[in-house]
């Protein structure tokens, strides 16, 4: 896997704590300079704009980000005007908030901000999603499928994302939503592909180097069919039930690592009760 990402990217599940600690939003806050960085709240994929940006922007003042500003497109007329543009060029940090990510990707896709959100990316600017703003970060994304359902492949629905990390499958609100068996669907038709699904109030801290860090208090999981001996997905009837053999499945928590260009879980060190000491593993 070359060139997975285009950027630094914060990739949360949806339904983060906005009102009690905010460990999330407030990882978020401290990856740039709170006194001096713009951060851009862009609620593109909300059909609520002014509610969403009058919510996030009350919680960032209070974990004491000075400049705040709005990136509202609500016609894909809006992703061409220079002013939006120029939003994008002098934000730090772009935060993309929920709604449908189908959204994101019909009003920007091809746009001017589409282009300059890739140039921000490759210039390090940090971007940040939360639920729809989480699938929409990758080339594919899932933007239909039932809850808490058996695998099936009639019932999936994909489309192009914004194409800021590659080779992957990003769903969330995961766990509380039952959504494992539509990405296992994701993954029987994309095998090549790394599924990452996302539980609420948890989220992913993504590097250039392809480390991912998680967040939160739920988890995540990483789905691998890279090895899958054996699948029914091309033969499948709407009706009939996946079936799938040799997945690889790994769950993180909190402070738990990951590489994706292995597509495994590590850790960076390891402690010694005998000595004392840290060793690298």
């Amino acid at each position: 896997m070359k060139d997975i990402l285009s950027g630094n990217l914060i990739i949360i599940g949806g339904a983060e704590d906005k009102e009690g600690k905010k460990e999330i939003l407030n990882r978020v806050c401290n990856s740039i300079d709170k006194d001096k960085d713009i951060l851009l709240i862009a609620t593109i994929a909300t059909e609520y704009p002014k509610e969403a940006a009058i919510k996030y922007k009350e919680v960032f003042k209070e974990l004491k980000v000075k400049n705040i500003k709005v990136l509202d497109i609500s016609e894909r007329t809006d992703a061409f005007e220079e002013l939006n543009v120029e939003l994008i060029k002098e934000a730090s940090l772009i935060f993309f908030t929920g709604g449908d990510q189908l959204r994101i990707t019909s009003l920007i896709g091809g746009t001017s901000i589409y282009d300059a959100l890739k140039e921000a990316c490759h210039r390090g600017t940090f971007i940040v999603g939360t639920s729809a703003g989480a699938s929409v970060m990758s080339d594919t994304m899932i933007v239909q499928g039932k809850d808490e359902e058996s695998p099936r492949k009639c019932t999936l629905k994909m489309s192009p994302g914004l194409g800021l990390i590659k080779d992957v499958i990003i769903d969330q609100h995961f766990a509380q939503r039952g959504r494992i068996g539509r990405l296992l669907t994701g993954i029987a038709q994309n095998p090549e592909v790394l599924g990452i699904g996302i539980d609420e109030n948890t989220g992913i801290v993504v590097n250039k180097s392809g480390v991912i860090e998680v967040i939160g208090e739920g988890a995540v999981y990483f789905i691998d069919g890279s090895a899958i001996t054996y699948t029914n997905v091309s033969e499948l009837h709407c009706d009939d039930i996946l079936s799938m053999h040799n997945v690889k499945l790994h769950i993180l928590t909190d402070g738990n690592k990951f590489d994706l260009r292995k597509k495994l879980p590590f850790e960076e060190e390891k402690f010694s009760h005998e000595d004392n000491t840290k060793e690298n593993i």
